[in-house]
């Protein structure tokens, strides 16, 4: 298993108490298994403690503003390449079967795309193919980074980390495009509910090739040997 990439998903996950009382043993596994530099185990550390002291409930607050109610902060990938178009379906139904290939369940209330599990999902693989397919959202993951230091957010530490752990330099174009696009104010609850309600994702349709399809991760999949992975449930190593 790859430890970083497990403990990273478990960082951007919603805090629990649970999760608050496995940090000492979280960075303890970190440490031992050598995967990150000192900077990038510091930088993980630093979201890590601040999750652990947070008052619970406060925690949550946090975690909701931030990532449930900011549309531009979505831990859903495919929100961010596919929006309200049918080719964010296509591209759920072609990430739900490279699971089910590979022997990984996945918790029901999850969408396929959600970061936390997909990272769960990558750290099963060989650090080689987590690298590579964490490479395909590296745009994604170096937007949200971007957004994250906008506000001083502690969580852009476990995006930094992430970039360092993906084979690959993020597109500048993509990148560009996607930090263009305006940002939503998650105070805005009127605006945030017409948004949703405005939202429809069929399950269908054709993804299409672009960046972050599933198209292009099927490929690199292939091209390894598989193994069958454990089921999809966030909980510590």
């Amino acid at each position: 298993m790859n430890i970083a990439l497990k403990v990273l998903s478990l960082a951007i996950s919603y805090p629990s108490r649970e999760l608050q009382e496995a940090v000492p043993e979280l960075k303890t596994k970190v440490a031992e298994s050598g995967e990150l530099g000192s900077r990038q185990c510091k930088l993980l550390e630093r979201l890590l403690d601040d999750i652990a002291r947070c008052d619970l409930y406060d925690a949550q607050e946090r975690y909701v503003f931030l990532f449930d109610r900011t549309r531009t902060l979505s831990l859903h990938l495919f929100e961010h390449v596919h929006g309200e178009s049918r080719d964010r379906g296509q591209a759920m139904v072609d990430l739900m079967a490279m699971y089910e290939e590979d022997g990984f369940e996945i918790d029901a209330k999850e969408l396929p795309d959600y970061l936390p599990m997909f990272l769960e999902y990558l750290s099963l693989k060989s650090v080689e193919q987590g690298q590579e397919l964490l490479g395909q959202i590296a745009h994604i993951i170096t937007v949200v980074k971007e957004r994250l230091r906008k506000r001083k957010s502690v969580y852009a530490n476990a995006f930094v980390v992430l970039e360092r752990l993906s084979r690959g330099k993020a597109d500048g174009k993509l990148v560009r495009e996607l930090l263009a696009e305006p940002e939503d104010d998650p105070s805005d609850l009127e605006a945030l509910d017409r948004i949703w309600e405005e939202e429809v994702v069929t399950f269908g349709g054709n993804a299409g090739e672009n960046t972050c399809g599933t198209d292009r991760i099927q490929r690199q999949m292939r091209a390894h040997q598989r193994k069958p992975g454990e089921p999809g449930t966030t909980q510590a190593p």
